[in-house]
């Protein structure tokens, strides 16, 4: 039989998750009236206080504050903004507040991380656009903190979607349906060879099939954060070859939708000319027209590893930073049926 929930609470005294979680750390702020309206649905639906208090409990004993950081590079990257409700959401499971801090740069990042902006929380999970160990050399932490997702950091404990397995999967998947001539959508400069895990396992399926990267096929967009960087590309693309290729493999869920844009602007069929995948199985896919194929990093699952790393932490860990490889799995829709 499923756990009740902190969200089953909520949903029953109808108030937020929030509210709730300020209630079980009694949170002096909540009025009376709302106070017995949750206890009331925490009695109703059975809900377990001692399991969902006891890492902030223990917390709170020691002088904590009972609240993370999440940070993220910007809400309106749909990634971002979702896996920030996802965490928000999670950490009130287990008794934490949230406090959300948008990191716009290397710096906000680093000080974010260092605890220069953070100075009021017990931990930071970040979900990083630039941190390296590059950025964070010389920096001493001074509380707890997780990646979720970005780049590998030897410095810091870190979660790390399946990026290669994910583009290596997607272009399997087009190259399976008859696709041979396939684009290549990212958000680096003109003239420069895509890199990192993403491009690596695009290239890896091509040479399993026997078909060579066409350096032409690499559409370039100044930002992977913005749909319009996609629409830009794109268009730049089928301005320089026309429509050579018969797929386009973009980097992300936002590149893509930028890309269909562009595609249907221009008079090409999507999937009837060109296939379009994305990466991150963010909602609006599934909205998009055509309905767009991706690659699901298992944000769940990302998120369940990345409490546990900073729970781990608060809880006295202080061992060296660790790695946790999550998996992933396709998301096939419309954009990339058989032509």
């Amino acid at each position: 039989m499923r756990r009740p929930t902190l969200a089953d609470v909520a949903a029953r005294a109808e108030v937020s998750a929030k509210t709730v979680s300020n209630v079980l750390l009694g949170r002096p702020h909540v009025s009376a009236a709302t106070r017995a309206k949750v206890q009331a649905a925490i009695a109703e639906v059975g809900y377990d206080v001692g399991h969902a208090t006891s890492q902030a409990g223990r917390g709170l004993a020691s002088g904590r504050t009972g609240r993370i950081a999440v940070v993220v590079p910007n809400l309106h990257q749909p990634y971002f903004a979702e896996n920030a409700e996802r965490l928000i959401l999670a950490l009130a499971e287990r008794g934490f507040t949230s406090t959300l801090r948008i990191a716009p740069d290397r710096a906000g990042e680093r000080d974010a991380v260092l605890g220069v902006t953070t100075a009021d929380v017990d931990g930071v999970i970040i979900c990083p656009h630039h941190l390296s160990d590059e950025i964070l050399a010389g920096g001493a932490l001074r509380r707890p903190a997780v990646a979720l997702g970005g780049a590998p950091i030897k410095t810091l404990d870190c979660v790390l979607m399946g990026e290669y397995a994910g583009f290596v999967a997607i272009t399997r998947h087009l190259l399976a349906t008859g696709r041979r001539r396939l684009a290549y959508v990212w958000n680096g400069p003109a003239g420069v060879v895509p890199t990192g895990d993403r491009y690596a396992g695009f290239a890896a399926a091509l040479e399993e099939y026997g078909v060579e990267p066409e350096p032409s096929l690499v559409a370039n967009s100044s930002d992977w954060d913005r749909r319009a960087s996609g629409y830009e590309a794109m268009a730049g693309l089928l301005r320089r070859s026309g429509p050579r290729f018969d797929a386009a493999v973009c980097v992300n869920d936002t590149i893509a939708v930028g890309v269909l844009k562009s595609l249907h602007a221009h008079g090409i069929r999507v999937p009837g000319d060109v296939a379009v995948t994305g990466f991150d199985d963010t909602d609006e896919g599934e909205f998009t027209v055509p309905s767009l194929s991706t690659v699901s990093p298992d944000q769940g699952e990302m998120v369940a590893a990345a409490l546990r790393l900073l729970i781990e932490r608060l809880d006295g860990y202080d061992g060296a930073a660790r790695q946790v490889h999550t998996g992933m799995h396709l998301v096939l829709r419309d954009s990339s049926a058989p032509a």
